[in-house]
């Protein structure tokens, strides 16, 4: 008994915030990005770039296909979009779709598919929603797409014209052989085309320093992350000190952040693409600190593989 009445303050408190947070958190937020489909060949590659100006429309219909709730977004510069919606509610038979674009767009002729809601997030009565990348295609594709494989037609054979040789013909000169190349280092294994999510512990092991890639562990976050991370975590701190960090809201946002930014560097189905994960990490560090967990929290639970219970596809380097 006397167990229990010295606990029962400490038991109060806390449901007391949970009561707090639930109260203050409860919303719903829905994010994605749309891409330019160069190629129009309907997926993403690497010709492809996140399009601004591009109106985005989320919509909800019920068993009988009547619509029940709309909204409408429009991209930002880095081509992402967020749309927040009051309370918790279930979004789960919605989806987005791109439903037009500015006047300044030069890639809003032609729409992909629509893409359905995915749960994301969960905790407090907040929700979070993404949506898997849209895409909406120029007028004609680039000239520099690689062109699809159809058959060659056939042509008529040609008789080849045999000539006589000039009698002045240029002299054959027979040059010395090249000497061999030095064979090139071997690169790491590749898992770009497939799902992975690693943790932050994975990111500071030695074995996985190959994977690495467009990013230096001495990078500072200042560059990395911009202005508005330099005015926060300053202009020396490096992306492997960023990683070290650990109970402060802050340094915690930051080293889910860097890890977000590596896993998606290194693999392609990774929740969040490279500029999703810098805008995120601004737009929370120019909110309030309710923004900062949340965003932090998001970031945890992409890097841990959830909800679809993702691995860790690194192999060690050799």
């Amino acid at each position: 008994m006397d167990w229990l009445c010295s606990r029962l303050p400490l038991f109060t408190a806390f449901l007391i915030l949970a009561a707090a947070i639930d109260a203050i958190l409860a919303d719903t937020t829905v994010s994605g990005t749309v891409f330019c489909d160069r190629c129009k060949d309907g997926q993403l590659s690497l010709f492809d770039y996140p399009v601004s100006g591009i109106k985005v429309t989320v919509t909800c219909p019920d068993s009988d296909g009547q619509i029940t709730m709309s909204r409408e977004e429009t991209t930002n510069w880095l081509g992402n979009y967020a749309m927040k919606f009051d309370g918790t509610p279930n979004l789960g038979n919605c989806y987005a779709q791109v439903s037009g674009s500015d006047q300044e767009s030069t890639c809003g002729a032609a729409a992909g598919p629509a893409k359905n809601l995915r749960l994301m997030f969960l905790m407090f009565d907040m929700k979070m929603y993404v949506v898997d990348s849209l895409l909406t295609q120029p007028a004609y594709p680039m000239s520099f797409c690689p062109r699809s494989s159809t058959p060659n037609p056939v042509l008529p054979p040609v008789t080849p014209v045999i000539r006589p040789p000039s009698p002045r013909s240029t002299p054959i000169f027979n040059l010395p052989p090249l000497p061999p190349l030095p064979p090139l280092p071997p690169m790491p294994p590749l898992p770009f085309t497939e799902a992975s999510a690693c943790p932050h512990q994975n990111w500071t092991m030695p074995e996985y320093k190959c994977y690495w890639r467009g990013l230096s562990p001495d990078a500072e976050v200042a560059l990395v992350f911009g202005p508005v991370a330099a005015q926060r975590y300053g202009t020396n701190m490096t992306l492997w000190e960023g990683l070290q960090g650990r109970g402060d809201p802050y340094t915690t946002l930051l080293r889910e952040a860097i890890t977000a930014l590596l896993n998606s560097y290194n693999s392609l189905e990774f929740p969040y693409n490279t500029v999703g994960v810098v805008t995120h990490t601004n737009w929370a560090l120019m909110g309030s600190s309710r923004s900062i967990l949340l965003t932090a929290l998001r970031f945890l639970r992409a890097n841990s593989g959830s909800p679809s219970n993702v691995s860790c596809k690194l192999t060690p380097c050799k």
